[in-house]
């Protein structure tokens, strides 16, 4: 009974604009911040796939080769234990591999279509963990019955479809059928020279080389090397804020270059974080502008009525039966705004997910910006029902 005397007086004198006005900007600005994390989720999607155009966790560098090179000089580009140690001491590394070039002879031979073809090769590997791909075949054991695995990039395939193969009349081979080819591996080196049996197991999108497993290439250098073994002259980063400034800045200072693009692309990523960053900042500003709206209608109403809620105090009436009726009043409000922000995201979601799959972006799921939403939708729910407390208690004190 008591509870709905108040709830009676205060619905009378209740400002319907203003409650309208908290509820459309309390919408307008979650609605931002679940969309641009939504958006921005389904947009880094992409970065998951390594044929992604804005694949950027990698980076492949070496150093800036001019004028004559290592032709007078005999000194090879490379990266000293000093540089590279440095390199992993800036903050937007995660870690640095390098990569070991055989210092033996390699060549390759293959038939094709009845034709034998025979080339001069190189070879690299690098630490496991930063391939792109995983084969199961991915491993070495020392001996001359052993086969090499290999791992070509993918522009190399293309190169010999669409370039060698069409000008020589030579059969053009899918990724899928290019492992049945037989292909053997003549290593020399050190007055000494074997034939391998290899076989190609994967392409990588990320390297542009031709590698083996670290086990081939440490035994072969240790029995075939007719050579002191050259410092790393590539190296591979990956790291943990693509597209910083901080990371062209240190390449130009060094005079390091990048394979590819992968500097514009980092800073497609960096941009793009940034944009959502601001996005998101504008929405949270708009909630808070929300939040301090029905803050001040209810310091507004109190005031208004504060001559006769104090005489409903005075007769037995408690602050917390002033106050209750805020709390059903909020949480009611803030629950319907919660649920009309899910649906407009959701419907959002629905437009441009189309776009991004015609583009070969698989869109992420929304379960984390609805999560999100809940969790922020509380805070500013606890947030309405302390502050109404303090203010009815502080306006309202018991005699």
């Amino acid at each position: 009974m008591k509870h709905s005397v108040v709830s009676r007086l205060l619905r009378h004198n209740i400002s319907r604009g203003q409650l309208a006005g908290y509820a459309l900007a309390n919408l307008i600005g979650l609605c931002i911040v679940i969309s641009a994390v939504q958006l921005y989720r389904d947009i880094s999607s992409v970065w998951d796939s390594e044929d992604s155009f804005i694949s950027r966790d990698y980076l492949i560098l070496s150093k800036e080769v001019s004028g004559l090179g290592s032709v007078l000089t005999g000194r090879q580009a490379s990266f000293s234990k000093e540089e590279i140690s440095e390199l992993e001491s800036q903050p937007w590394v995660r870690r640095v591999g390098k990569f070991t070039a055989s210092s033996f002879g390699v060549a390759a031979s293959v038939e094709l279509g009845g034709r034998g073809v025979n080339t001069a090769l190189f070879l690299e590997s690098i630490p496991d963990e930063f391939f792109d791909v995983t084969p199961k075949e991915w491993s070495f054991t020392p001996g001359e019955n052993s086969t090499v695995p290999v791992i070509i990039s993918k522009e190399y395939l293309s190169l010999y479809n669409f370039g060698f193969a069409a000008s020589r009349g030579l059969p053009q081979i899918s990724e899928s059928m290019i492992g049945m080819v037989p292909l053997r591996l003549s290593v020399s080196g050190n007055g000494r020279q074997i034939w391998l049996p290899a076989r190609i197991v994967g392409f990588s999108s990320r390297l542009n080389t031709i590698a083996v497993p670290d086990e081939f290439m440490r035994w072969a250098n240790s029995n075939f090397a007719d050579r002191t073994l050259p410092e790393a002259s590539r190296i591979i980063v990956e790291t943990n804020s693509p597209g910083d400034p901080a990371i062209g800045q240190y390449m130009r200072e060094h005079r390091y270059e990048i394979a590819g693009d992968k500097v514009d692309n980092g800073r497609a990523a960096y941009f793009l974080a940034i944009i959502t960053a601001v996005v998101v900042a504008v929405g949270v500003i708009i909630s808070l502008l929300a939040f301090f709206i029905l803050l001040l209608s209810i310091y507004l109403l109190l005031q208004k009525n504060r001559e006769k809620l104090h005489r409903l105090m005075m007769l037995g009436y408690s602050p917390r039966a002033v106050a209750d009726y805020y709390y059903r009043l909020v949480i009611m409000i803030n629950s319907a705004v919660l649920v009309g922000d899910i649906l407009l995201m959701l419907t959002a979601k629905h437009f441009w997910s189309s776009p991004l799959e015609n583009i070969g972006v698989t869109p992420g799921s929304p379960w984390v910006a609805i999560a999100l939403a809940v969790v922020i939708m509380a805070a500013i729910t606890a947030g309405n029902i302390v502050a109404i407390s303090r203010n009815v208690r502080r306006n309202f004190p018991r005699p």
